[in-house]
């Protein structure tokens, strides 16, 4: 099945987590078998726009070749996610024009949090005049006035605030839902290539005349392994040995 291209813009201060919440969501839309690009803001300016300051115009010229890559990817069927501060909002709503498929999040967070939570001390520095053109000190930051998903991550848990962003990604369209029942363990069996996979209902079991069952094998839950031959099913709080394909040899489905 062939999905459709987005962007997905991940805007908001240095540290309020767009990176933390792209790479999470990166990993879901995988999981659906979606093609996913990360566009890492750091990242892009250690490479593709080495050599840039900070002033608006280098700023600009930043996020445009961001923008410019996320318009490839989406209009070649890729889901393009962009983790970058972006301050200003003339250049945010140029590349929505420009790329059509286009998906803002706000990731909110408080400046007195940010500073908490700053390992390195760039905020002390730039509050202490130490550091010149800091975004959200002593460089603007423009908030967006409507955007498509608005998450706080000095309030929300990383889990709740991707539940919004796939939420919204669904609504859209953009993404399909998640697969249910065998389908979805199936998928899952061949993408991670009979790996470690969570979260399964043990329900699940009695579908595919139980050639898949959840294993626990050195210290480690939530194994879907498939099974060589049919085995009965473990009843109510017991468990069952079984061969099974696998580097670990021999697994103990598990209830």
């Amino acid at each position: 099945m062939e999905h459709k291209g987005f962007t997905l813009w991940f805007t908001g201060l240095s540290g309020s987590g767009k990176t933390t919440l792209a790479r999470a969501v990166e990993s879901i839309l995988r999981e659906r078998g979606l093609k996913v690009e990360v566009l890492d803001g750091d990242i892009v300016r250690q490479n593709l726009s080495k050599g840039l300051g900070f002033s608006k115009e280098d700023r600009d010229t930043n996020i445009k070749r961001i923008g410019f890559v996320c318009k490839l990817l989406t209009r070649n069927g890729v889901a393009a996610i962009a983790a970058a501060i972006s301050p200003y909002r003339e250049v945010r709503d140029f590349l929505r024009q420009d790329i059509g498929t286009f998906v803002e999040v706000y990731v909110k967070c408080p400046l007195e949090t940010l500073v908490a939570r700053d390992v390195k001390g760039l905020y002390k520095k730039a509050i202490a005049g130490e550091i010149a053109n800091f975004t959200g000190v002593s460089d603007p930051y423009e908030e967006p006035l409507n955007p498509e998903v608005l998450v706080d991550t000095s309030l929300e848990t990383v889990e709740e605030s991707v539940a919004k962003i796939m939420a919204r990604l669904e609504e859209l369209g953009y993404v399909p839902p998640p697969l249910q029942g065998w389908k979805r363990v199936y998928t899952l069996l061949r993408k991670h290539a009979q790996s470690r996979i969570a979260w399964q209902p043990w329900a699940m079991l009695r579908l595919r005349a139980g050639r898949l069952i959840p294993c626990h094998h050195a210290g480690r839950t939530g194994v879907w392994i498939r099974i060589r031959r049919r085995h009965s099913l473990p009843k109510q709080g017991k468990s069952h040995e079984g061969r099974a394909f696998g580097p670990f040899g021999r697994y103990t489905a598990v209830q």
